[in-house]
């Protein structure tokens, strides 16, 4: 049997190329050999924009427009919309009773997160239980691979503390536990300001649905090495965004080797490494943007794919919920 995979993003804003890198190529390399549900995490984008909900409804369609423009394929993986899942609230009901408060307080990644955003003591109830909603999503569709950054690990293994406590405690087999499937780390795309990470919060982030101009832009105005002042000094390659943009990029590693060794020991200028990064970006964004103009051009059937996804997703959902309840002496059409 082919594994399942569960994977999506939170849409609070178009996707970048750290998106494409790491986790939106890796999809298409999924959906050809697994069963792969991609989800629009609406509800979880709601536990820290609950006061934009505009934001997140226009941008379900956004991410599902980017989706498309990579190739990501509606006839091979299942895109669905999470708030029109009612199984996985219900699901989420189930599973807040095994777990503690203290140790959703003790998640690595809602202590890191909490300290991000600046909550302090006013978390709000809904972010705090993100994990269980996240092991109600992996779980609803038996997913054996999550694909996650390292970061978010503590969040799967807290899923699969679930999926065994709720297996005990039933004496069932209903719930399955996920393996964690993390992106090499040279996937990770630094910001385009030299911060560790392209964050769309953080607007150093070049996305897929920018314009040429737009890329260019950017690209002329990123980080480099800050020693490096004149062409004739010699400049760094490592914690150089360029490079390691180029790194991923550029087809042309012998060449790229050959301008790093011209860049370390003097003579070559940042704005000769950047012409060639943006030659190389608006190569790989090309088709993607004319695909997605393409799409945009009738949104209502791109909405139609989504919520078809969205039927599918329901049906294996559906079923899980009844072997939930099942396991749990809810069916009460077979009392007993």
């Amino acid at each position: 049997m082919k594994k399942v995979v569960l994977t999506g993003d939170r849409p609070t804003g178009p996707l970048h190329l750290g998106h494409y890198v790491g986790s939106l190529k890796n999809r298409l390399l999924l959906q050809e050999t697994c069963t792969q549900f991609v989800m629009l995490a609406d509800v979880q984008a709601l536990t820290d924009n609950f006061q934009h909900p505009q934001k997140v409804r226009e941008n379900v369609l956004e991410v599902a427009l980017d989706y498309l423009a990579v190739g990501i394929d509606p006839n091979k993986t299942t895109i669905f919309i999470q708030s029109l899942l009612p199984q996985l609230f219900e699901l989420t009901i189930y599973y807040l009773n095994l777990v503690t408060w203290n140790r959703l307080k003790h998640n690595p990644t809602v202590k890191q997160e909490i300290v991000q955003k600046g909550y302090g003591e006013s978390v709000p109830a809904g972010f705090m239980v993100y994990p269980v909603s996240q092991a109600a999503d992996i779980t609803a569709f038996k997913a054996n691979i999550v694909p996650v950054g390292a970061d978010q690990l503590p969040m799967v293994e807290q899923s699969n503390e679930i999926v065994r406590h709720f297996n005990r405690i039933y004496n069932a087999s209903v719930l399955v536990e996920a393996e964690a499937l993390i992106p090499a780390t040279a996937s990770r795309l630094p910001g385009t300001d030299g911060k560790a990470k392209m964050s769309k919060s953080l607007g150093n982030a070049i996305y897929l649905s920018d314009s040429p101009d737009a890329v260019t832009k950017k690209i002329k105005g990123m980080y480099t090495d800050p020693e490096h002042l004149r062409v004739e000094d010699p400049g760094k390659v490592e914690g150089n965004p360029v490079f390691e943009y180029l790194d991923v990029f550029d087809p042309d590693k012998e060449k790229l080797q050959e301008m790093k060794a011209h860049y370390q020991r003097g003579g070559l200028g940042d704005s000769i490494v950047k012409k060639r990064l943006t030659e190389v970006i608006q190569a790989e964004l090309d088709p993607i943007r004319q695909r997605r103009t393409l799409l945009a051009q009738d949104r209502n059937e791109v909405m139609k794919l989504v919520l078809q996804g969205t039927e599918r997703a329901e049906i294996v959902a559906e079923q899980t919920l009844t072997e939930v309840r099942q396991a749990m002496r809810l069916d009460y059409g077979k009392i007993s």
